[in-house]
Order: structure tokens, then sequence, then C-alpha cells
């Protein structure tokens, strides 16, 4: 291809890209000034133009923009109609490349002629895509095969394609910057060349066939493991760098509805199998098609229907380190467990320049959300557009942005490459679903395969893992005795994991930890490891009243209002010290209408401790013990605070961090400084 046609080919793209743009900001600009009524089919109109625009530009030029507008063909969930409707027609095949130079191709690879290669060869392709065509023949010893022949000059325009793409993103980032695509792009860029060789894409093809343990004879689904799949990839016969020659398998096309209905084939079924396979691929195997468009499957026409999974060249491999990750990141989406979910975020390498959690969950929901047909995926996404802009607010409070600012702020700050070919996938599946009318629910098919891989390696008794018990010198005997009865426990299969640590007279006499961090997290629990927990400072708080007993600044038999005077209000005059250490004071429920009204409200100590002064009690002091689980803390908090004249803090510090040297080892709140992993602990405290 010479510079020619190589200018001439960006000044199209560039000269397209620039049109529909300028389209679409003369309609946001028209949408101002016409009736509400009257919005939709302008967009409507605005839709069917522009995308006939992108499909005859990818038409014209072929190469990779065909590959983009086969991805783009597939989301149903996000694009209008329109382009769904018109890029489906490049799921078929593209005009053919002349018969002549595909038997040039074969006959220059191979250094045999087609005669002495096929005993039958049809001229008419199968199939013509963006990389290759693709020919049934009959092998001279009369197998039955497909070959697939690269299009000659094809690498120079595939390169050519990922350089102008690259420009396009770079400039739509510039021109409207909450839409930048550049992670996106920069991998695909790595990983699409990786296409051209066939060498390599039959060397796939092998390995995932055997990882998913593709056989023809079927298999009873209900005597399989739930991780195990049920699908068919052709075997590989014979490859060069651009000529591939598969078994050749008969099925139907996914976008052939007429077929399948007169098949009877379960459409439900072959996308769940399809994804059950994507997540074999992910969390078992760590090594995953990145192209699973429509086009790349077929249904077996004999029963049982399976899917026959096609065309390995894009394949991402994953390390055990990021399959691990990318599982902790499917249970902390499933659980909404945030901390869990950063950690998994951290162990990718995905970093986020903000502390917002709630949105790092939803961010993570998104990838595993259940899938909708295309009849109602518009509204899917225009609630999470709705959500998107919420979000956006939230970021410009909380660091104070301008308008300006908000528009070019990116809440990435490191985007993995291995998570843009996971989030491809997961898209690409999602919108094959919507296009089959199918839902799928991910969080369930996929739970078994990124269990499996978690499970795997994890050596959850202490008899057959020497890190069980963290390695720290013995501070006496009693610690002794207790380690040994931990290890005892967590051969029963009755500890997960557990830290303990006692002091006698200022000393250290128990320091231990043992077992892992989590049912699916095999990392040792160590002494400095912090856990989500619930009602961990009840114990302190009461041996800080205790402290201020022994210290003559306060009484058990004292009645609360003589040292707090509000708290006297609603029949409360009558309830002692004592009455709360023993959670008899009848205010067990003060909390509970708090945290229902407003739980931020909870992490206001004053306006806390003025609701539980203004409180009534349920029942009368000193009559029945009622476990106060919400109250307790501000109850212990306002009377220590009251007794001793001084802030809750400093008597935690006069009390207990200052005699058992402890200073930075003990919280009780959010410390200013101090990360945010801390504050989501806290926080869940």
């Amino acid at each position: 291809m010479g510079w020619g046609n190589i200018y001439r080919r960006r000044m199209s793209v560039f000269s397209m890209a620039i049109l529909i743009y300028l389209d679409y900001k003369a309609v946001q600009q028209r949408e101002k000034w016409i009736k509400k009524s009257k919005i939709s089919a302008l967009w409507q109109r605005a839709h069917e133009r522009n995308a006939k625009r992108v499909l005859n530009l990818i038409i014209k030029l072929e190469g990779l923009w065909v590959k983009l507008g086969q991805y783009l063909s597939t989301r149903a969930d996000v694009l209008p109609e329109p382009y769904i409707s018109l890029l489906k027609q490049l799921q078929d095949s593209l005009p053919p490349r002349p018969v002549q130079e595909v038997s040039q191709t074969i006959e220059r690879e191979f250094g045999e002629s087609m005669g002495g290669m096929f005993m039958d060869f049809v001229e008419t392709p199968l199939a013509t895509a963006s990389i290759a065509q693709v020919h049934r023949a009959t092998l001279v010893d009369g197998r039955q095969v497909v070959v697939k022949v690269q299009h000659q000059g094809i690498k120079t325009i595939i390169l050519e394609d990922l350089k102008n793409a690259k420009s396009i993103v770079d400039w739509i980032a510039w021109a409207e910057p909450q839409y930048d695509f550049n992670p996106i792009i920069d991998e695909w860029c790595k990983e699409a060349p990786k296409e051209l060789d066939f060498n390599s894409e039959a060397e796939n093809t092998r390995i995932v066939s055997a990882n998913l343990g593709c056989k023809n004879k079927h298999e009873d689904s209900n005597k399989k493991p739930a991780y195990e799949v049920d699908v068919l990839i052709p075997e590989v016969i014979q490859s060069s760098e651009t000529v591939l020659i598969l078994e050749f398998m008969d099925g139907i096309r996914l976008n052939d509805c007429e077929s399948l209905e007169a098949f009877g084939v379960n459409k439900q079924k072959v996308v769940e199998e399809i994804t059950r396979a994507y997540a074999h691929q992910i969390y078992v195997d760590g090594f995953f098609n990145g192209d699973p468009h429509p086009g790349n499957f077929l249904v077996s026409k004999d029963p049982p229907h399976r899917p026959i999974l096609l065309d390995f060249g894009l394949t991402k491999k994953l390390s055990s380190s990021m399959k691990q990750a990318l599982a902790k990141m499917f249970f902390a989406a499933a659980e909404g467990d945030h901390v869990a979910l950063l950690s998994a975020f951290a162990e990718m390498g995905l970093r986020l320049r903000l502390d917002v959690p709630e949105q790092a969950m939803e961010v993570s929901t998104l990838f595993f959300r259940t899938s909708a047909p295309a009849n109602e995926a518009f509204e899917t996404v225009k609630n999470l557009s709705e959500q998107r802009a919420k979000n956006l607010k939230v970021i410009q409070e909380k660091m104070k942005l301008n308008q300006k600012e908000v528009k070019r702020f990116n809440p990435v700050d490191a985007f993995p490459g291995d998570i843009v070919i996971f989030s491809r996938v997961l898209n690409l599946l999602r919108g094959l679903s919507s296009t089959m009318n199918v839902r799928i629910v991910y969080l369930d098919i996929m739970r078994p395969f990124a269990e499996y891989v978690l499970q795997v390696g994890i050596n959850k008794e202490p008899s057959v893992s020497a890190e069980w018990i963290y390695s720290k010198p013995i501070h006496s005997d009693v610690e002794a005795k207790l380690r040994d009865f931990l290890v005892e426990l967590g051969n029963d299969g009755k500890i997960l994991g557990i830290q303990v640590c006692a002091y006698k007279d200022g000393e250290v006499i128990i320091d231990t930890s043992a077992g892992m961090l989590g049912r699916y997290d095999p990392r040792p629990v160590q002494p400095d490891s912090l856990f989500p927990v619930f009602s961990v400072t009840k114990g302190i708080t009461a041996g800080m009243l205790h402290w201020l007993v022994d210290n003559g600044k306060l009484k058990l038999e004292e009645n609360i209002a003589n040292i707090w005077p509000e708290f006297k209000s609603n029949g409360k005059d009558l309830i002692k010290v004592h009455h709360v250490l023993n959670h008899t004071s009848g205010l067990h429920n003060v909390s509970v209408d708090l945290s229902s009204e407003n739980p931020l409200l909870i992490c206001d100590w004053d306006e806390c401790l003025n609701r539980i002064a203004l409180s009534a009690p349920e029942t009368e002091p000193g009559q029945e013990q009622l476990y106060h689980y919400l109250s307790f803390g501000w109850l212990c908090g306002g009377i220590i605070e009251r007794a001793s004249g001084k802030k809750f803090q400093e008597i935690l510090e006069e009390g207990i961090i200052q005699p058992l040297s402890i200073d930075g080892e003990l919280y009780i709140g959010i410390p200013p400084g101090t990360n945010f992993l801390l504050h989501q602990i806290q926080r869940s405290c």
C-alpha cells in the first residue's frame, strides 16, 4: 500500500470522525429549541444517518475497521438500534478476494500446488472477514476441512488503521475528556497484530481446546463438575503464518434465527454455555479468547446443539496472581465487600485517584451485572448514564472541582492491560446475550469458576500449611498452649482467621495470629492485619469506665444524670453507671432510629451523644438485660467525657494507649491522615 493510499485512508477516517462529531453536537443544540415530543425522533434520525456513514466507510476501508464494526454491532446493550441493525451486516461476509490471490497465498506458504493438497476446493468462500476469508475444502486423504487464508497486504493496512484509531481516540479524549478510551486502544494496539500470525492462532486453538477438554462425544451435563464446560473447537490440521487449515464442523450461525428455530436450538442454554466456556478460560485456565463476537461462534446441528468456538487469533494469558485478583474482584462485587474489592484492585494494578468506595463498587458490579435483552438494554444504559452523572457530582463536591476540572477528571490512575481485554470480553458477551435476546445472570454462571481458582492452592488447615500460625517468638507458656489449641481448632475447620493479644501488668503475654484473611483470600493473618469487625470497642470503652472508677473519678452506683445533666430527660434519672455496663439500662435500641434515619449521622460523635441524652428507655433500669449492640459505645463515651472533663480520645490515650505503649496501634474513630483502607474498616466497626 503506497503512501498515497495511506494518506487517502487516513483522511477518510478523520473526515468522517469530525463530520459525525459535529453532527451530534448540532443535534445537542437543536434539542434545546424543539418540543420534547420531537426530541426522540430528532435523535433517531441522527443515529440512522451516522450509522449509515460508519457502515459505508467500514465497507470501503475494510481492515481493522471491520473488527471495530463487528464489536460495535454486538453492543445492543449500549448502542442505539440503528447502529446495531446496520453494523450487523459486518458479521456476514464482506466482498471476497479473488480466488487466484487465495491460491497464490496457499501455494507460497506450503510450497505445494492446490491439486497436490486438495481433492476439492470450493472457490466461493464460506465467509470473508477483516483479516482473512474461509473456504470449504477436502484434503487428498478425504478429510473435510476449512481453509482460512489471510488477505494479501492486510498487515500494512491493520498497522496503519491502529495508528489512525489511536489518533482519533487521542482527539476525542481532548475534545470530550470524559470519554478517554486510551487504555483500551493502547492495549488493542499491543494485542491486535498478534492476530496476523496464524501459527500463533493454531497454537492458541490447541491450548484452549485442551484446557476446555473439548471432545466430539457429548457428556451428560448432569454428571460433569460445575467448573467443566461442554463446547466444541475444531482440530488444527496444518498452519503457516498466513494460512490455517482446520477440521470442518457443520454449524448454524448465531444470527441465523430461522435455522436456530428450525433445529430447535435453545438460545438461552447456548449463550449460557458460551459464557461458562469463557469463565473457564479466564478463571481456571488464565488463557482466553479476547474476541467473542457472534461471528466467532456456531451451534452444532446435531443435538445437544453445543456451541462451536472459532477464531483464537486474539488471546490473552493471565498470571496466576492476576487470576486470583480477578476472582477476588468477582466475589467482592458479588458480596458488596468494599475492602476486598480495593485489595483486589491493588493486586491487579488498578489504581484509583479518589477514595470513593461506593463508586468503585459500582464499577466492579457493572462488570458482572445481569445482561438485559435488547428491548430492555437501552433503559439500562440510560440508568447507568444518570448514575454516572450523580457520581461525577459527588466527585466534584469531594474534590471541590469546577465544571471544567470535572469534565477532565479521570478517577483511574492506572489501568492494566489485562483488565482492558477482560472488560472487552465481558462487554462482548453481554452484547451477545442482548443480541440473542436472552438474560444471563453472570454472578451465578461465573461463581463456580471463580471459586475453583481461589480454592486451588489454598491450604486451609494447619496440618498442611507451615504458615498457618504466624512465626513470632512465644511470649509465655499460656501463649504456647493457646497456639496448640488454635492449631487443633484449625484442623477441625472451626477457625478461618484469628488474632489474639493479651497484656498483664503492662507486659505482653500473648500476641498470636493464625489462619488466612478470608474464605477466598489465602494470605496469612498477621498481627497487623486489619479486619472489618463490629462491637470491637465495647471491651475498650467498658475498660475505660472501670479505669475511671479505679481512679476515684466515677462510681458504679452513681446516677448518670448526676454527671451528665442532659441525660436526665424522658425518665432516665434513675439509670446508674452499672446499668449501662451490664446492659440493663433499657436503652438497647436507641441508635437504631438514628442509623435508619441517616447512617452518616453515626459518624457525628456529638450529635450521637445528643440523641442518646434525649432518648427514652424501653424498660425500667435493672429489670431486664438486653444487649446494647449499637448504643453501648456512645453511652460509655458520654459518661467517660462527663466524668473526666476530657475528650474521649484523651482518656483513651491516658488510660490505655500510653500505659501499654501502643501509640499508633489503637484507634476508635478515624484519625487524620489515615489511609482509605483503614477508613473503610473503621466505618464497618
